[in-house]
């Protein structure tokens, strides 16, 4: 018997016993864990959403999204500071052009296209800062480990991304989502861009986008749990 079964049994024979006690503090105290066993059982739920095919929701995410993946050549702080330099200046230059963008296909086209404009600017910036390091742009598949970004946890696993490495690309990185766009408009209080929360929320499902949320129980499966509570007390 598993623990939901047992659970559900528990909850029917409490339930019983409390339409048939007294008002005193035997019932109360029976409300009291027939509540407590509810909102077990609500949260279990709520694992199990988080929990299932956890492959297929990364998967998912990963078929609606592009990230924006700028690799340092070294972590030494003005190699770090060159890394945000280049960063700033793609960001601001790929926004107009993937704004209006509507699904994935159109973006990796633009980006594809771009590719070679991109790495020109790149190595500009990196000039002009007095380096001579070697810059890539690259449209390509890679692993990412779980990453938070805003009210967002990404689960790992392969994404496509916008991968520009600097030099011997040995430092720390930095990253963002280049469709939908979703970088940081403000990095010092982590405010991203509303016109990329909502595309984000268009393109992907409720579970999907459940999954991202940096929240440990889903906003539904909590209306549910009040919704029982309010019930019994009624």
């Amino acid at each position: 018997m598993n623990y939901i079964l047992k659970l559900k049994l528990k909850l029917k024979h409490l339930h019983n016993r409390l339409l048939h006690s007294e008002p005193n503090k035997n019932r109360i105290s029976i409300l009291f864990l027939l509540t407590l066993l509810i909102i077990s059982w609500m949260l279990t739920q709520a694992v199990k959403i988080h929990a299932a095919n956890p492959g297929k929701i990364q998967e998912g995410i990963a078929r609606e999204i592009i990230r924006f993946h700028v690799i340092a050549n070294s972590d030494s702080d003005e190699d770090q500071e060159l890394k945000i330099q280049v960063k700033d200046a793609l960001v601001d230059y790929l926004k107009p052009s993937l704004k209006n963008t509507k699904d994935i296909e159109d973006a990796q086209s633009i980006i594809s296209e771009m590719l070679p404009s991109i790495q020109s600017m790149a190595t500009h910036i990196i000039e002009e800062n007095g380096y001579k390091y070697n810059v890539t742009a690259s449209l390509s598949s890679s692993y990412f480990p779980m990453k938070v970004y805003g009210n967002y946890t990404f689960p790992p696993g392969q994404y496509e991304a916008l991968q520009v490495r600097i030099g011997n690309s040995e430092g720390r990185n930095w990253w963002c989502l280049m469709f939908p766009p979703l970088c940081f408009v403000d990095e010092t209080y982590n405010i991203v861009d509303e016109d990329g929360e909502e595309k984000l929320e268009y393109l992907l499902t409720e579970e999907e986008l459940d999954a991202l949320k940096n929240e440990k129980v889903p906003m539904k499966i909590r209306l549910k749990i009040f919704d029982y509570i309010k019930k019994l007390f009624n």
